[in-house]
């Protein structure tokens, strides 16, 4: 009775908080609770209640009263949370997007876009007929390719440390081709100059063991040899270098840096060059030409329009050791007399009249012009023609010898001079001799015989 009584005095009018404030305040909890926020999901209702199962399963119109139909309960009014609510398409499912390094990858390894039809592949233009220079030139490559060969030299070297096992070892390369049917190989002397054994490969990678026949130092030039190799070998057509003319078509064939059977093109730049060879002596009568010359090419053939050997690549002019448009070549003419003998005798026999020549630098001092005679041969040509040498008087001065001035009335200027004009020719021939003696000029003639 006393909780009631409490109760009634707390809730009453008479109490500290009317009972219609207590109303009011019942009545806005109830309208903040049912009012739904904007915006605010519809709370899910676990899969097994009833609930659940009755937005599971749809009703069917016939089922379901409308509104103003008997059972409906009366005309219901319409509100915005009655209304259907549209239900959002599924997406379609995307690639995740790549990096861009990866895209742009994936991108260039896209097919290029169609230009023939739909097969996206780039038409091939078809080739035009060679022109008759092209097809000159590729002829006189395939004929005269299998005529080069790669030679290397060798040298002996200590393979440990007390020297007992000596090989020999590859000490350097160049290009050398064909001459005869009987296996000799030409190249240039400095290609085989302080070799112990030289090695040929042919243009059918055939590798054999090469023999010196002979070398000539002053001209540049060394013939080697090969047996057993005679049905491999195919010799070089041979051509002449005396009616050479300036502007004419040349090809180099040969070995440059070890790149086998390589071919260059140019033309005669010029004629009558000098060059010095490995002696000393200058060669002269040298073809120059701009076809493209490399360490290694030497020894190659030079060939002209019509295949035929017109010289041997011999030296370049070059201030980095690399080819720059100037290219030098013995001429055939003189490599067939000299290759000749090699073959003949292993030597150059070497026409002479019989006299040696003071240095050209004595001559110069003196104020002098021509070549002084310093000694002549006893019962050679030139002492039966009388010519004479420098030789000491009784009383110690030097009595001069006679100055040799011109050989067949060509102006002799210094002992290469001489001797150019004296090897041009062949044993047996007779030259004219110009003398300057005592400031007279005086003609003697002079046959030559071979030199030892």
């Amino acid at each position: 009775m006393s909780w009631t009584r409490n109760s009634q005095r707390l809730i009453g009018t008479t109490g500290r908080f009317p009972a219609a404030w207590i109303a009011m305040i019942l009545i806005a909890l109830t309208a903040c609770g049912c009012r739904k926020p904007a915006g605010e999901e519809t709370a899910v209702t676990p899969p097994n209640s009833a609930a659940a199962d009755e937005k599971e399963t749809p009703k069917s119109p016939a089922s379901t009263p409308e509104a103003g139909e008997p059972g409906s309960g009366g005309e219901k009014k319409a509100s915005p949370q009655d209304e259907p609510k549209s239900v959002a398409e599924p997406k379609p499912k995307t690639r995740p997007r790549l990096a861009p390094a990866k895209e742009q990858a994936a991108e260039r390894r896209k097919p290029p876009p169609a230009t023939d039809g739909e097969s996206g592949l780039r038409p091939i233009t078809p080739r035009a007929n060679l022109d008759e220079e092209e097809k000159t030139t590729i002829a006189i490559f395939r004929r005269n390719s299998p005529s080069v060969v790669h030679i290397t030299t060798l040298v002996s070297a200590a393979m440990d440390f007390f020297g007992m096992d000596v090989q020999q070892v590859p000490e350097g390369a160049g290009s050398g081709f064909v001459w005869d049917a009987e296996g000799h190989i030409v190249t240039n002397f400095h290609v085989i100059q302080g070799a112990e054994a030289a090695q040929v490969t042919l243009a059918d990678r055939s590798t054999w063991k090469a023999r010196l026949v002979g070398a000539y130092a002053d001209g540049d030039l060394a013939v080697l040899a090969i047996d057993g190799a005679k049905d491999r070998l195919q010799p070089v057509l041979l051509g002449t270098s005396h009616d050479l003319q300036v502007g004419q078509k040349v090809f180099a064939i040969g070995n440059p840096f070890g790149l086998d059977h390589s071919l260059t093109t140019g033309i005669v730049s010029a004629l009558g060059r000098q060059v010095s060879s490995a002696s000393g002596r200058r060669i002269k009568g040298v073809i120059q030409i701009d076809a493209a010359i490399n360490p290694g090419n030497s020894g190659g053939p030079l060939l002209d329009s019509s295949g035929r050997l017109i010289g041997v690549n011999s030296a370049i002019v070059s201030p980095s050791g690399a080819f720059v448009g100037v290219g030098f070549a013995i001429p055939v003419d003189k490599v067939y007399r000299i290759v000749t003998e090699l073959i003949q005798h292993g030597k150059v026999i070497q026409p002479t009249i019989g006299v040696e020549l003071a240095p050209d630098q004595w001559v110069e001092r003196l104020g002098l012009k021509g070549v002084l005679v310093l000694d002549v041969v006893p019962g050679s040509p030139a002492a039966k023609a009388g010519i004479r040498p420098t030789r000491r008087l009784v009383n110690g001065r030097i009595a001069l010898g006679d100055l040799i001035v011109a050989v067949d009335h060509t102006e002799v200027a210094s002992s290469d001079d001489f001797l150019d004009l004296q090897q041009s020719h062949r044993v047996g021939d007779t030259l004219t001799v110009t003398l300057d003696r005592d400031g007279k000029r005086e003609e003697v003639q002079a046959a030559l015989v071979a030199g030892h």
